[in-house]
């Protein structure tokens, strides 16, 4: 147990005149330490990264997982949106068609004499040309009774092409209201602007797509 006496008989102040065992041993210590420490600090920085590197790998396996079932889907998707675009062609194609416009706007005003209405305003604007349709605005001013309203909305709606009728800023009021706010005869007047639509040919849409590309790239 030398180095025990030596480590004992220590001369704190004289660590030149320390034997040489003593040396040996506090050499081996502090190398030791070094050491030690340099595999601490190392190890934690590795193990920080390699958490780091966990959580990414579970982000990616979690993308993976994602994109693989779309992958899987994306004919059967793919699939549904073809019949879906052909579904849409084919309801567009009962709309009527530009050379059938004509013609329509005066099926819907024979529909309203027939009806009995009293057409005093029937003056169509100026089409305005959508991404695969077309709005057709109608300004109207028509009188009669409720019955006769339901009989033109009925007739249109029998007309063989589909005729598609919006209201637009329209109001219904009395003709001739009395002092509770009624009509005395049971005439409504029907004011307002009301709009049709019809589907664009192949070269309609190309030329709309052309002036609207960004509408036409979110139908494709």
């Amino acid at each position: 147990m030398k180095l025990l006496d030596d480590l004992r008989s220590l001369d704190r102040n004289n660590i030149g005149g320390w034997p040489k065992s003593v040396k040996i041993f506090f050499t081996a210590l502090l190398f030791g330490l070094v050491v030690l420490l340099g595999w601490y600090f190392y190890v934690s920085s590795q193990q920080d990264e390699l958490a780091s590197l966990a959580g990414k790998e579970t982000q990616l396996r979690q993308e993976f997982s994602t994109k693989q079932a779309k992958a899987v889907n994306l004919a059967a998707l793919q699939q549904q949106l073809d019949e879906m675009k052909d579904m849409l062609r084919q309801l567009l194609r009962q709309l009527p068609s530009k050379t059938e416009m004509p013609e329509l706007l005066i099926d819907i005003s024979q529909t309203a004499l027939s009806a009995g209405l009293q057409v005093d305003s029937f003056v169509p604007q100026p089409e305005v040309p959508k991404d695969f349709y077309a709005e057709k605005p109608i300004q109207l001013k028509m009188v009669g009774t409720y019955h006769q309203f339901g009989t033109f909305i009925s007739g249109v709606a029998s007309l063989p092409r589909v005729v598609i009728l919006t209201m637009h800023d329209v109001a219904l009021t009395p003709e001739h209201a009395g002092k509770n706010g009624t009509s005395s005869d049971g005439q409504l007047v029907l004011q307002g602007t009301v709009k049709t639509y019809r589907y664009l040919d192949e070269d309609e849409a190309a030329a709309e797509a052309k002036k609207n590309p960004a509408k036409a790239g979110g139908h494709k």
